[in-house]
């Protein structure tokens, strides 16, 4: 890639809490990416017309108010609709265990908890984009 990678890191629905995301995108752009940051209360509709309009190559969403679930369920179909298939999606924050394998059926293929290294989404977000 002849660029820095591009994220586009979103708070679904009315999650009001973004210190986490505020955190993961300065260490994504300490680590060379450009950052879009959506700021709170995103619909999955604008989730998928930003990243589109920016020419994501990550969608990554945080999630701390536990309606993950269905917000991706809503999100999945407009991503795939607006070409966004093959780009990396992944989601961090207040995630139960039990809905870690849900969550990447949905074509979440990173799924990091509260708990979870920078280093390590870093790492994966560098290992899965071409």
């Amino acid at each position: 890639m002849n660029r820095p990678i591009k994220v586009v890191v979103a708070k679904p629905g009315l999650d009001g809490h973004d210190q986490g995301a505020k955190v993961v995108a300065r260490a994504l752009m300490d680590a060379g990416m450009e950052v879009i940051y959506t700021g709170l209360r995103q619909t999955p509709e604008a989730v998928a017309r930003i990243a589109q309009d920016e020419d994501a190559d990550v969608i990554a969403l945080s999630s701390m108010a536990g309606s993950h679930v269905p917000f991706c369920e809503k999100l999945k179909p407009l991503l795939e609709q607006a070409g966004l298939s093959d780009k990396l999606w992944v989601i961090g924050g207040n995630l139960p265990k039990q809905d870690h394998a849900r969550l990447k059926e949905l074509g979440f293929r990173g799924v990091f908890p509260s708990s979870s290294r920078l280093d390590d989404i870093v790492n994966f977000v560098k290992a899965n984009v071409a």
